[in-house]
């Protein structure tokens, strides 16, 4: 009698190690993942060097390198209000090997079809880090002693003063648009691809007016520039003379919380590694002095609340680019 080559038990093996082929979960892929890291990974700042989201992120890394046990490089690739960045890592490799910061506006920016990801689907979303204090504000020799005064002259010449900001269509575009609404002034915007040169060309004589995260905090407090309001709930503590736009009489406040992420698909063992070393990084003295600095006050949120968090703004982004006809604007330039 010929015995038959067919084995069950061979073939029940063969069949389910396709079926963790299918799934990604082949012992040797959980192998890596364990491992994880075994190489330097790249971090990637969507922001130009010398910005406080810059400043913050940088040491937030060099904190997370600690727990990790491996280099965490730290990359900036500014442009286009920040989605040059989330763009690339949106677009890596979802190994762990590449993460960055992640701007709230992707979820502005998707809806007004400027991105080609989306940020529902294409992000693994790690951890929401901390917040940023943003203001308005003019050189000391400059004739606006308060935003009053701005706003009186803005009255009287629509459209002749100038202001920069971080990028067409990111925070402090979108929220200078909606004081302007809320004020019935209109300025000319002058977008840059991030704060630090728009900070500079202010201080340089090039602008009117800035708005922008606390990179204006030193110039401030040395006498070079004067705040005119700033745009959270509360005044910071570093500046409670300076009015919010509420005390103003605006109700407009803007917040623009950084948050961490990699590309969507990162494997459950790799992001769980990556979740902790956020989490002891954000804890850290060092981490929470920087923020202290610039007055960014620390926000964190874990994975699961964070994502929440941006499914939230996502639609509160909907709402306001109807409010602000940002497409409109966007298409005129």
């Amino acid at each position: 009698m010929t015995t038959s080559p067919f084995n069950p038990k061979r073939r029940r093996l063969m069949l389910g190690a396709a079926g963790l082929a299918g799934t990604g979960l082949l012992p040797a892929a959980a192998a890596l993942a364990q491992s994880y890291p075994n190489r330097p990974i790249t971090f990637l700042c969507p922001w130009p060097a010398g910005g406080t989201a810059d400043a913050t992120m940088r040491v937030l890394t060099k904190e997370m390198a600690r727990h990790l046990g491996q280099p965490v490089v730290f990359e900036n690739r500014p442009g286009a209000s920040g989605m040059i960045g989330s763009r690339a890592i949106a677009a890596a490799a979802p190994d762990g090997y590449t993460i960055g910061q992640i701007p709230i506006s992707v979820t502005r920016f998707s809806q007004l079809g400027t991105v080609n990801f989306d940020p529902l689907k294409d992000f693994t979303y790690l951890a929401r880090t901390s917040g940023q204090t943003f203001g308005i504000v003019v050189r000391s020799d400059a004739k606006y002693k308060t935003l009053a005064d701005l706003v009186k002259d803005a009255k009287a010449n629509p459209g002749r003063i100038n202001y920069g900001s971080a990028g067409v269509a990111g925070a402090t575009h979108v929220g200078m648009e909606e004081f302007c609404l809320a004020a019935g002034i209109r300025m000319n915007h002058v977008p840059y691809k991030g704060g630090a040169p728009a900070l500079t060309d202010l201080l340089g004589g090039q602008l009117d007016v800035l708005v922008d995260s606390s990179s204006w905090a030193q110039y401030v407090e040395t006498g070079k520039l004067r705040l005119l309001a700033t745009w959270g709930a509360e005044r910071p503590p570093r500046f409670k003379n300076a009015p919010t736009l509420k005390d103003a009489g605006y109700d407009v406040v803007v917040d623009a919380p950084n948050g961490v992420g990699a590309p969507a698909g990162l494997p459950p063992e790799v992001e769980a590694r990556l979740r902790d070393a956020l989490r002891k990084a954000v804890a850290s003295a060092e981490f929470r002095q920087a923020c202290e600095k610039i007055d960014a006050p620390v926000m964190y949120q874990d994975a699961a609340d964070y994502r929440k968090f941006v499914l939230e703004q996502y639609v509160h982004e909907k709402r306001l680019i109807e409010k602000l006809n940002l497409k409109e604007q966007i298409k005129n330039g």
